[in-house]
């Protein structure tokens, strides 16, 4: 295949890689727009309501829901359209979609903030899968994990940064101001990618795909995870995974102001704690990445995340709840690079945007079900019993990974195609 090329040659340093210089530029502006968005949104929501728990938990409702309806479909256009203008359209036109909100929030009602993360998360469905693809492309197999690292390290500096940004948006300038940064973030992602390398040459996707319907191609892409046991195994640890995060998604809040008893801003606080970790992890992870199978990285992950939930539902305690978030982040770029690792490894490049598409909602569903009901449980349950709930549930998925435990994705792929395995985001 054409693409086999671009991986096959001796690898070279990440930095030096102009698919990756990209990437990691557009992902910078991405990360600013996403993080103001999300606190900017949440603070103006919870001030319009007065902190009510379930217009706060529509929040993560209108994020992640389309990713569960859309990735299906997002994940076999993926396959099939060329995707560095996939991804270029799509950032695009999020640009586009909240100026449109700005316009509306101006002129009429304050609920039109849900409709930016409605719209840039249905768009992400498009574009993420070709991320993914081009990652296939781009960066030798010997550097993925490597990447991956680097990348999860990049998204760690933003949890750190992030919500006191969208914080400080929102309380010097409004939600407004705000807004607009969000539009302009996506914009300059979308300006950025011009820099990718040209796509393939349309004739080599066409091929693929000629003759064939999407609704073909996405039972395609189900009898490929189906046929996969790392894959199999994995779809139901990532359904398992996200009944336990949804549960906890949208309580992050109400942990902060009814077991910390701190102000709502004390939240940002965590998250902080929380990056720092993340980039203290990503940097251990990246030294280590050639010597821990990625199966490894994400069970063990998995297994301090739920041990971490069940401690900060008990917890009265600022400090305790510090450094259980701090181990929480530590270990959580064990999950991330894990998951991606074991999808690029083990996938034909020709079914990465299915695998995502299968698995995505395997995961997103459960999430966005237990999104919707976090309101309900709050008002049902005390918040110790349902972090609780959660956290043995995550623990359940850490060990349902086990059985892979065996099997060496990055040992059986073929150098030229690739071959059958997982992946996520």
């Amino acid at each position: 295949m054409a693409n086999s090329a671009s991986v096959q040659s001796a690898p070279i340093s990440l930095f030096k890689n102009k698919f990756y210089q990209t990437i990691l530029i557009s992902n910078i502006f991405l990360q600013i727009g996403i993080w103001v968005r999300n606190f900017a949104i949440l603070m103006f929501v919870t001030d319009q309501t007065n902190s009510d728990p379930l217009a706060i938990s529509l929040i993560s409702v209108v994020e992640f829901a389309p990713i569960f309806v859309f990735s299906f479909i997002g994940g076999a256009f993926a396959d099939r359209w060329r995707p560095k203008r996939t991804m270029i359209w799509c950032d695009f036109l999020s640009a586009v979609s909240v100026f449109a909100v700005l316009l509306t929030l101006l002129y009429g009602s304050w609920e039109s903030v849900y409709l930016a993360t409605f719209v840039s998360a249905i768009l992400s469905q498009f574009s993420q899968p070709s991320v993914m693809k081009l990652f296939k492309q781009h960066v030798h197999p010997d550097k993925v994990q490597q990447g991956m690292a680097l990348f999860q390290s990049l998204i760690a500096i933003f949890m750190v940064m992030g919500p006191s940004l969208g914080i400080f948006a929102y309380h010097q300038f409004g939600i407004h101001l705000s807004i607009g940064v969000m539009g302009v973030a996506f914009l300059l992602s979308a300006l950025v990618l011009f820099r990718l390398p040209a796509d393939e040459e349309e004739h080599t996707a066409s091929k693929e795909h000629k003759g064939s319907s999407i609704l073909q191609e996405l039972r395609d892409g189900f009898r490929y995870v189906w046929q996969s046991p790392i894959l199999k195994v994995l779809g139901a640890a990532f359904a398992i995974a996200g009944f336990a995060i949804g549960t906890i998604q949208t309580l992050g809040l109400f942990l902060v102001t009814e077991r910390l008893g701190q102000d709502k801003e004390f939240l940002q606080y965590l998250l902080m704690v929380n990056g720092v970790a993340m980039l203290i992890g990503g940097g251990v992870i990246m030294t280590l990445s050639r010597k821990i199978r990625p199966q490894i990285l994400l069970a063990f992950g998995t297994a301090v995340s739920a041990i971490c939930i069940i401690g900060m539902g008990w917890s009265n305690s600022i400090s305790l709840t510090l450094f259980l978030q701090f181990l929480n982040g530590l270990t959580f770029p064990c999950i991330q690079i894990g998951i991606n690792t074991l999808i690029l490894q083990s996938t034909e490049q020709s079914y990465v945007g299915r695998v995502n598409g299968v698995l995505s909602p395997m995961f997103m569903g459960m999430m966005v079900i237990m999104m919707s009901l976090a309101g309900v449980m709050k008002k049902l349950f005390p918040l110790v019993g349902i972090y609780s709930m959660a956290g043995m549930v995550m623990l359940i998925g850490a060990i349902i990974l086990i059985p892979i435990f065996k099997y060496k994705p990055a040992a059986t792929l073929d150098s030229s195609q690739g071959a059958p395995a997982p992946q996520i985001h």
